[in-house]
């Protein structure tokens, strides 16, 4: 066996983990439901804000949320935020979870009424990271 870092996945790489996390899903009866996604602010043709993520099983995990430091405060974290939500709600996910640093937005998520469900203490406190969910409301049930 030969071990080797990769800094891109290829095609062959991703039909490898598709294949695989699909088969994984189907043995344990449950639906993968698997989707990444990404959405943009712009402004005039540019980038002013990202929120990557992806859906699987039964929630949507925020993996990525920055806005320009030119634009910070001015509605669009939340905007992209709220984007995520609604095109989400009425699909079959149970919740949103993301992660967050005590130096990055802790305050904001409680705001836009994500609930803090555990908090993993570091000595540096800006470095602690935050754990965070909200619920979906959605009559869906996955198998």
């Amino acid at each position: 066996m030969d071990i080797r870092r990769i800094n891109e996945v290829d095609d062959v790489i991703g039909e490898f983990i598709d294949e695989e996390f699909s088969q994984y899903s189907i043995q344990n009866k449950v639906d993968l439901n698997y989707e990444d996604f990404c959405f943009v602010a712009e402004d005039e043709g540019k980038i002013i804000g990202v929120i990557t993520g992806r859906a699987y099983y039964n929630e949507i995990h925020i993996g990525d949320l920055i806005v320009s430091s030119r634009c910070r405060d001015a509605g669009i974290g939340s905007s992209l935020v709220r984007a995520v939500e609604e095109a989400y709600k009425d699909r079959c996910y149970d919740k949103i979870t993301l992660t967050t640093f005590g130096f990055q937005a802790p305050e904001f998520y409680k705001k836009l009424g994500y609930e803090l469900e555990f908090v993993r203490e570091d000595k540096n406190p800006k470095l602690s990271k935050y754990f965070f969910m909200k619920k979906l409301s959605n009559s869906c049930i996955l198998s």
